[in-house]
This record gives C-alpha cells, sequence and structure tokens, in this order.
C-alpha cells in the first residue's frame, strides 16, 4: 500500500469526517451511539483545522484517515501542557487497517513535534478498547503515564481516558 500522509484540503474535511465519526460509531466507542455529542466533535474538521493541523493519510485520492496534530495548546488539546503536543482523533477506515496507515499518520504527528519549538514531548489520550491504537503508540516509544488518566464527562463514573506520552 502506498500511503501519502499529507494536511487535510477543505475537500477533505467532510470525508474525513464521516471516516472519523464511523469509526467510532463502528468500533462502539461512543457510550450514546448516533447520539452521541461528542459525534459532532468527529465529524467538525473545519473547526478542528483552523484550531489545530490535520493530517490525512491517502492512497491516489482515496482517503485511508486521519489525525489532528495538536503543536501547542489551544482549544484542541485535552492533556497537554507547555512544552508538549497532543496528538487526538486518529481514525483509519477498516479495510486500511493494519496496513500502516495509523502508524504513518503518528509518525507523522511525532515528525511534525520534532520540528516544534520547546516541544518536548507528545501525549495523548486513548480510550481502553482501542488494543490496535495502543500497540501503534507502544510500537512507536510511546509509555502508559496513568498519573494523567482522566474522565471527559465527570458526571458518568465509568468512562476513563487512557494517557500516552513520548519524551522526544
Amino acid at each position: 500500500m502506498d500511503i501519502e500522509i499529507r494536511r487535510a484540503a477543505p475537500g477533505d474535511y467532510t470525508p474525513l469526517g464521516e471516516i472519523t465519526a464511523g469509526a467510532y460509531l463502528d468500533d462502539g466507542l461512543l457510550d450514546f451511539g448516533e447520539s452521541d455529542s461528542y459525534l459532532g466533535e468527529l465529524r467538525n474538521v473545519a473547526k478542528r483545522a483552523a484550531a489545530a493541523e490535520v493530517l490525512v493519510a491517502a492512497e491516489g485520492t482515496r482517503l485511508l484517515g486521519g489525525v489532528t496534530f495538536v503543536p501547542q495548546g489551544g482549544p484542541m488539546a485535552d492533556i497537554a501542557r507547555e512544552g508538549e503536543a497532543e496528538i487526538r482523533m486518529l481514525a483509519v477506515i477498516k479495510d486500511a487497517r493494519g496496513k500502516g496507515a495509523g502508524a504513518a499518520l503518528v509518525r507523522a504527528c511525532l515528525d511534525r513535534a520534532r520540528t516544534t519549538p520547546g516541544c518536548m514531548r507528545v501525549v495523548l489520550s486513548t480510550q481502553s478498547s482501542m488494543h490496535a491504537a495502543h500497540r501503534i503508540y507502544e510500537r512507536l516509544g510511546f509509555t502508559r503515564a496513568p498519573e494523567r488518566d482522566w474522565n471527559p464527562i465527570p458526571e458518568l463514573d465509568d468512562i476513563m481516558l487512557l494517557a500516552y506520552e513520548l519524551t522526544l
């Protein structure tokens, strides 16, 4: 598979939003399914692109997936602190999984972090059930940071996001 990683263009926003939302829905990652309020955030690539860098993986003209790279805090950062970049919303279509698209997207974020002035670490949050993503992160050198685990919806006790970090 010949995978190109590039910055998302405005014409990619709608299809990437559907890829991202579809991945989270199909994998059962949204507690409230189609009515989950986070679904709108997953679909709103234009909002992400205005506040961070959205990257896509493509094979020719076919989008395989995408990720949001947050270089220095801002409205798209969930857990990044000063000197940290953050990776968010990694998603790859089912038939491209296991073929390197997800890892290529994460590597592209790491490359960007290494060229971001003052960036010393990359952080991310993931759900406990995202085992394939955990394997990618660990293979690329991320380690668990359990002291940074957090609950994005405090009124619901059963949602806990796991934190990973990689020191550059």
